[in-house]
């Protein structure tokens, strides 16, 4: 067989229906191969003869969808020197729109000797490897359209394709684990009731396990090491067979038609990507793809010794997006995703060591500057995990517009004043307000800040409430894994518990860590399952565990009633009051005041001018005693009353409309024992009703012997642990109850 010329343009497999343009980047191959493998795995070979600037190419007239292939680089193979080409290993394309089959550990995966490091294994590793696959990349999308929700209107849902529905009653067997099974209409029916409006999915890039975790009988579930930046996950398919060519490629399909389903339900797609280091893994690691094809330009190499790699990641090595090819292969997955596949945005796994093209984190990295000006990528939501493992990669708040970030700081105060943590009370009022002292500085609003108490790595929220420690036995390390500061409290017992008392507490605890996440300034981001007590039984780390002990229970559709009908209730509220999703950050002060003042602790004190809400600032701390907070109350007290004024939203609706909503008063009684609470004056509410109280399930109401007294100077008991949430309402307004009847 033989390859005709072809194009160096674009890089992959590009199928024109009557054949194959086959695209690889290799700037030290000498030769290169192109592997093709029939049904029975009989390899036959094909040169690229083309080459240009790097890229070696060739068209392949009928060869089309359902073809597996690989590439063989011939050059040199010297480690010291940064090299190391193998002819003898199978390679994937890194441009695979679809990969098919598993690696099989053993020695002919290794590029080198397993006695000698420097010498290359002449083993064909063929045999062993997975490979990629051509695939027909049409589709009938028919209207689908992005739900274009803004940042502002956002719930995040945090969740794992296979994890969500491989539980799922209602669910048909065959399709739980998939993208079919998140499409099912009891699955979107239940997102759709629970008040989300984007999914974000762990990874879903094609991914390897390591090979330790094998010889544990594990895996890596969660899916943090990915191997193809094009093809999702074959394993969460449910079409097709391995081995059965009209199979091949179907996941491709499966998961257009999961975001096309996902979109006509109003939910947008946000992927969780792992661009910062691949599953090759360190220089005793295999030999799958990057690593064959141009080791130096894939990977960070450090400077006094090539042999081994520069780790920003704790995996064992680093993409180096310094390099233009590496740089390019990352942002054309990128868009490929966005315009092939109509996924709504990222998280980005790692995200500060796509920011290093000197070493040191930039956040004028060649990488911001490139998304930022890219007609497609600009549009799409970006959310940062701001944290690696490098020198300098801790980076909260130091994003750029118009990146969103994971506000770890969040979690951690949410924590901490729900445990008793003394001096989380002026950190809480920064973290309800949107955290201004991490995004403000950069021209960013609230919506910068992507709010959590829990996600896929820790605790969930049972957990949470239900263990001081963690326990990860199961995970094969001794419990030496995870972390070991989990800020959380098990409300005086350790793991489960029958004790009446007790589950009365935890569950008080979860809503408590609810309230406060819906009703923060910010993207709420909640974890799949935590709405109906979804437990891991104290495993904080279960990345390797793909089992009941991390799959979705949907049994708490039935026990957690009350959970979900109080977390549905919480979606409601955020999105019928635009007082909870500002656009701009509080300014601490009265509409006519002076320039903008800190909206947190250090406001500054004062009585409210007047009786009209105009004339109120937008947000004010009170005391126990409905006096303003002075600089002595936020270090000395745990409790503290927060007032949004609803009159006071300055940016604009989408029409250029002002914006109104309605005075709500949030009592934080984060003290074992009841506090009374006196209610403000007339100015921020002449009448107020309870709409959440948290030392209540959504089936009781409990305040409803309230004195009538929830009118200006009167007292509102609030329970220990507990938040009140209360509305301000007129004389004759009619709207009065709560809103989770």
């Amino acid at each position: 067989m033989r390859a005709w010329p072809g194009s160096r343009h674009p890089l992959g497999a590009t199928w024109d229906g009557a054949g194959t343009n086959f695209a690889l980047f290799s700037g030290v191959a000498e030769r290169v191969e192109l592997c093709l493998f029939d049904d029975a795995s009989r390899e036959s070979r094909v040169e690229l003869t083309e080459v240009e600037g790097g890229v070696w190419h060739g068209y392949l007239a009928g060869a089309g969808p359902g073809q597996q292939y690989g590439y063989r680089v011939h050059g040199r193979y010297a480690p010291a020197d940064g090299l190391r080409c193998n002819p003898a290993k199978l390679l994937l394309d890194p441009y695979a729109k679809a990969i098919e089959g598993d690696v099989r550990w053993s020695g002919p995966v290794f590029g080198h000797q397993p006695d000698d490091p420097d010498a290359a294994s002449p083993a064909d590793s063929a045999p062993y490897v997975p490979r990629g696959v051509v695939v027909d990349t049409s589709f009938d999308w028919g209207d689908d359209s992005p739900p274009g929700t803004p940042l502002t209107g956002t719930v995040i849902y945090e969740a794992h394709v296979r994890g969500l529905t491989r539980r799922h009653p209602r669910v048909p067997p065959e399709l739980r684990g998939t993208y079919a099974g998140l499409a099912f209409p009891a699955v979107l029916d239940h997102l759709k009731r629970l008040g989300v409006t984007a999914v974000q999915l762990m990874p879903v890039h094609q991914h390897l396990p390591e090979p330790w975790l094998i010889r544990r009988g594990l895996t890596n579930y969660w899916g943090y090491n990915s191997i193809g930046f094009f093809a999702p996950h074959r394993r969460y398919s449910s079409a097709g067979q391995p081995g059965e060519s009209r199979g091949r490629g179907a996941q491709v399909r499966e998961f257009k038609s999961m975001v096309r389903a996902l979109h006509r339900a109003g939910l947008e797609v946000i992927l969780d990507v792992v661009y910062n280091h691949t599953a090759e893994g360190g220089p005793s690691g295999p030999t799958l793809c990057f690593r064959g094809l141009d080791n130096a330009a894939y990977y960070r190499l450090r400077e006094d010794d090539p042999r081994c790699y520069t780790d920003h990641t704790g995996c064992g090595n680093t993409v180096n997006v310094s390099h233009p090819y590496a740089f390019q292969l990352i942002m054309d997955s990128l868009r490929y995703w966005v315009t092939q596949m109509h996924v709504d945005g990222f998280r980005f796994d790692l995200a500060p060591a796509l920011a290093r093209d000197h070493g040191e984190v930039d956040r004028r990295s060649g990488f911001f500057r490139a998304v930022q000006q890219d007609p497609v990528l600009s549009q799409v939501k970006l959310i940062a995990e701001p944290w690696d493992a490098g020198p300098g990669g801790y980076q909260q708040g130091g994003f750029p517009a118009p990146w969103s970030e994971w506000n770890g700081k969040f979690s951690d105060t949410a924590r901490d004043y729900w445990r008793g943590h003394r001096a989380a009370l002026p950190p809480l009022a920064s973290r309800l307000t949107g955290s201004s002292d991490l995004f403000q500085a950069s021209g960013r609003g609230p919506a910068a800040s992507v709010n959590y108490v829990t996600c896929h790595d820790g605790f969930t929220l049972h957990d949470l409430v239900s263990y001081d420690r963690k326990h990860n036995g199961a995970n094969g390390e001794g419990n030496r894994d995870g972390n070991d500061h989990n800020r959380s409290w098990n409300c005086g017992v350790e793991g489960p518990s029958t004790d009446p008392e007790v589950t009365a507490l935890r569950a008080r605890q979860k809503r408590n860590m609810l309230v406060t996440l819906f009703c923060s300034q910010g993207v709420p981001m909640l974890l799949a399952g935590d709405e109906i007590g979804r437990t891991q039984g104290g495993n904080n780390n279960p990345y390797c565990q793909d089992n009941e002990l991390s799959w979705v229970d949907w049994t708490g559709l039935e026990t957690e009633r009350d959970l979900l009908a109080f977390t549905r209730t919480l979606a409601r509220l955020r999105h019928e009051h635009p007082v909870f999703r500002r656009r701009e950050f509080f300014r601490g002060r009265r509409a006519s005041a002076g320039p903008d003042a800190p909206a947190g602790p250090d406001a500054p004190a004062g009585p409210p001018a007047g009786s009209d809400g105009d004339e109120l600032p937008d947000v004010v701390w009170l005391t126990v005693a409905g006096r303003e907070m002075t600089h002595h109350d936020w270090q000395t007290r745990q409790r503290l009353a927060m007032f949004l004024n609803g009159a006071a939203i300055n940016a604009p609706g989408p029409r250029g409309e002002r914006v109104r909503d309605d005075g709500f008063l949030l009592l934080f009684n984060g003290q074992g024992e009841p506090a009374g609470f006196t209610l403000p004056e007339a100015a921020y509410g002449k009448q107020w009703e309870i709409v959440i109280d948290t030392a209540a399930s959504v089936t009781e109401r409990a305040w409803e012997n309230t004195e009538s007294g929830l009118r200006p100077g009167g007292q509102v008991m609030v329970a220990g642990r507990t938040i009140m949430v209360l509305r301000a309402v007129g004389e004759d307004d009619g709207r009065g109850g709560d809103l989770t009847g």
